[in-house]
């Protein structure tokens, strides 16, 4: 089957969003501001190095993460949010507001997966 561009802006805004550890990445920048690498790995456990790089590289190119690297041995690589990427801080804390109303429901009773 081929690929076809997806013609409505949310299915693409949808499709940025739900690859793996994509939002989670987001939110951890949008939180905790600009990070070094290292430090991004460790806020975001379980995340192999090889899937946050692909990952930012990803936002990266989408224009929501920006990239500075110092020109120091060994590089020093810092990612934050651009302007773009701040938007979706409200969609963000809108949905976090939504998991602890649904948490304190029971919803996610006896689910440890994750903070939030």
């Amino acid at each position: 089957m081929p690929k076809t561009t997806p013609q409505c802006p949310m299915d693409s805004l949808l499709r940025l969003l739900m690859g793996p550890w994509t939002t989670y990445i987001i939110w951890v920048l949008s939180d905790q501001g600009p990070q070094r690498f290292g430090a991004l790995k460790r806020a975001v456990p379980g995340i192999s190095t090889r899937m946050l790089t692909v990952r930012l590289r990803m936002l990266q190119g989408a224009g929501v993460v920006w990239r500075a690297q110092a020109e120091t041995i060994p590089p020093e690589v810092t990612y934050g949010l651009t302007p773009r990427g701040s938007e979706l801080r409200s969609i963000l804390d809108a949905l976090g507001h939504v998991a602890e109303r649904w948490k304190a429901e029971g919803v996610f009773a006896g689910d440890d997966s994750g903070t939030a």
